[in-house]
């Protein structure tokens, strides 16, 4: 569980076997220059940090060169994930049908991903031709440059796909997908002029059915959204599809979102040396003692490994193999474990550097110092809450043998821990002061971790190294290919009228504020629960940040709540994706943890309720 991102766990089936992976002398190239690529990116964001800060002489060209490196990490990227079957999928109900139904189903997703990318493939094409007209500003290169990168990247992706149909496939189930593929899209293609006098009914048909279709059969999400904003596009509308690649380029290329591959590197960097272990022990030796100690040391350490990792994933997987063996000792149920875990991890999202703060600020506008100062504030009144029925639960615990820790064991360990704890309040410290940006941040806390990873915590070696950082241009590649094709779906939405006449719906529901306040949480619970935090953020940020902001709602304020909502959903089984990585984590079946857990959900409803009654919680340190 090295990985620092949460698109890891609930990419396949845990009873799954993982698929071998295809095309491995093709891979390594890919994996190789996919490494070099990030090296090259937080190089250059150093010496433009640099340049501009120490000498006072900003590289003008950094920032272009960057750009473009970023856009070709998260194609390759999204291709090594393709390969290793790391792409963020709902298997909850695959796992429900017969195994042999499986199996088809599963050709079925392959081929519809496919089809997907093989009609995406020559409008990829016209883009980079179309964009040979553009020149960038500082190196007066040709645009294509940059964007060719999605062409390469479709292509690698449907060679992986193919393969893997190929190799992982019958014959029989491969040629009844295809042709059923074949015949769905003839007969749409047959109905398209009656599908063009439905008008906004096709949202129903295409962009909510054919997606939670997808969905339902286990494609991933970045392909549902994509398929079903593509035969959404073809077939109920005159827009060409050539429109849909330059929104997946915009949902991919803010310069706001470097800094998610950079922080993806940086978890993996905690958990190779042991940096968040140091917490860790650190917290144990000074809270182990008291009655729920070890429940607030849980809550603590995601509190503030999160600070450093920016990643749920990460945070867990640091967190429970340190804290389980004691707890139970201590007379916790596996389940409780696994309860607070979870939820732990919820409460712990908001807390700097955390990948969806920056995902939000760049899709909604918000400033991301802002969200951090804010997010820290929302993470301490869910932090209370959850200590709060900690101790309330920990009446049976025993103590008997416990003893408060020597003094020279919490002095022992507070020094080692010192280099990592420093860490967090950095990066806080300069984003919320507004000393530097997130995305400079990010390299500047990379290079400390690094620096202190290698001399005080044991080092990392350089083939460690090399898989951290193909491992982040996977992780990487899965997360940016969701917000391209989250973001062409949301445009999809917006053009059809749908968007002002939400707006206006909302407007006129009675209760103002509260009401749209309330059906907020709702609508984030629910898609918290199915798509994860990053997909819904894309998706609905352009159509309800609007709405918020004219109810005069505080766009930070907005923002906290509809995160913390969906971190409760993502947690909330039976769909919620984060309860099963906890689960898988510390090794508990779903059906044991998944009584225990509501009470805790029930506890972040409440803290929940006051953040978004209080509009002060968010904004008050502002």
């Amino acid at each position: 569980m090295a990985a620092a991102s949460d698109t890891v766990a609930p990419l396949s089936n845990v009873d799954d076997v993982a698929a071998p992976r295809i095309g491995a002398l093709l891979i390594r190239p890919i994996e190789a220059v996919s490494a070099l690529l990030l090296c090259v990116i937080i190089v250059l964001l150093l010496t433009g940090v640099a340049s501009r800060y120490v000498f006072s002489y900003p590289v003008v060209w950094i920032d272009e060169v960057a750009s473009i490196s970023f856009l070709w990490l998260a194609m390759l990227g999204s291709a090594i994930a393709i390969d290793r079957n790391e792409h963020l999928r709902l298997t909850l109900f695959t796992g429900m049908i017969p195994r042999r139904l499986q199996e088809f189903v599963h050709t079925l997703g392959l081929v519809l991903t496919a089809t997907f990318l093989l009609v995406m493939l020559q409008p990829a094409v016209e883009y980079v031709m179309e964009e040979w007209y553009v020149t960038s500003a500082a190196l007066n290169i040709p645009n294509s440059f940059r964007v060719s990168a999605i062409a390469f990247g479709i292509f690698a992706m449907l060679g992986f796909i193919v393969s893997h149909a190929v190799k992982a496939s019958t014959l029989r189930d491969l040629a009844v997908s295809v042709v059923f593929v074949a015949a769905i899209v003839g007969m749409l293609w047959l109905l398209s002029p009656t599908l063009l006098r439905l008008g906004n009914l096709n949202i129903l048909i295409f962009l909510v059915g054919v997606v939670a279709l997808c969905l339902v059969m286990g494609v991933p999400i970045a392909f549902c959204f994509g398929i079903g904003t593509l035969a959404f596009l073809a077939f109920s509308t005159r827009v060409p599809i050539f429109v849909m690649i330059g929104r997946m380029d915009e949902g991919m290329s803010s310069i706001i979102l470097l800094s998610v591959p950079i922080f993806v590197f940086l978890g993996c960097i905690l958990d190779a040396t042991g940096m968040g272990k140091a917490i860790v022990d650190f917290l144990a030796s000074l809270l182990g003692h008291v009655k729920a100690g070890m429940s607030y040391v849980l809550l603590g350490s995601l509190f503030l490994v999160s600070g450093i990792s920016g990643s749920k994933v990460s945070d867990m997987a640091t967190v429970a193999p340190a804290l389980f063996p004691e707890m139970k000792r201590r007379g916790h149920k596996p389940k409780e474990m696994i309860a607070l875990l979870a939820t732990g991890a919820a409460m712990a999202d908001t807390v700097p550097p955390s990948i969806v703060l920056i995902v939000l600020g760049s899709v909604a506008g918000v400033s991301i110092a802002g969200l951090f100062t804010s997010g820290f504030v929302v993470a301490m009144v869910l932090l209370a809450v959850l200590a709060a029925l900690a101790r309330m639960k920990a009446s049976g615990e025993r103590l008997g043998d416990v003893r408060r820790a020597p003094f020279q064991t919490m002095w022992r360990t507070i020094l080692i821990a010192a280099p990592a704890l420093v860490l967090p309040f950095i990066i806080r410290s300069a984003v919320g002061g507004g000393i530097a940006t997130a995305t400079e941040v990010s390299t500047i806390a990379v290079l400390y971790a690094l620096i202190i990873g290698i001399f005080l915590y044991g080092g990392i070696g350089l083939r460690n190294c090399y898989d951290m950082l193909v491992e982040t241009a996977a992780l990487s590649g899965a997360i940016l290919l969701i917000l391209g094709t989250a973001l062409a779906m949301a445009w999809a939405l917006t053009q059809t009228g749908f968007a002002q006449q939400l707006a206006a719906y909302m407007a006129g529901l009675p209760g103002g504020w509260i009401i749209f306040m309330a059906m907020s949480i709702v609508v984030f619970l629910i898609l918290g629960c199915v798509l994860e935090g990053l997909p819904a953020i894309v998706l609905m940020a352009p159509l309800m940040f609007p709405i918020a902001k004219n109810l005069g709602i505080n766009d930070v304020h907005y923002s906290m709540v509809v995160v913390t909502a969906m971190n409760i959903g993502l947690m909330a089984p039976p769909i919620g994706i984060g309860f099963y990585i906890a689960c898988k984590i510390g090794n508990v079946p779903p059906d044991e943890a998944m009584g225990a857990i509501w009470p805790y959900i029930l506890a972040l409803l409440v803290g929940l309720v006051l953040i978004a009654a209080i509009p002060g919680i968010s904004t008050a340190f502002l």
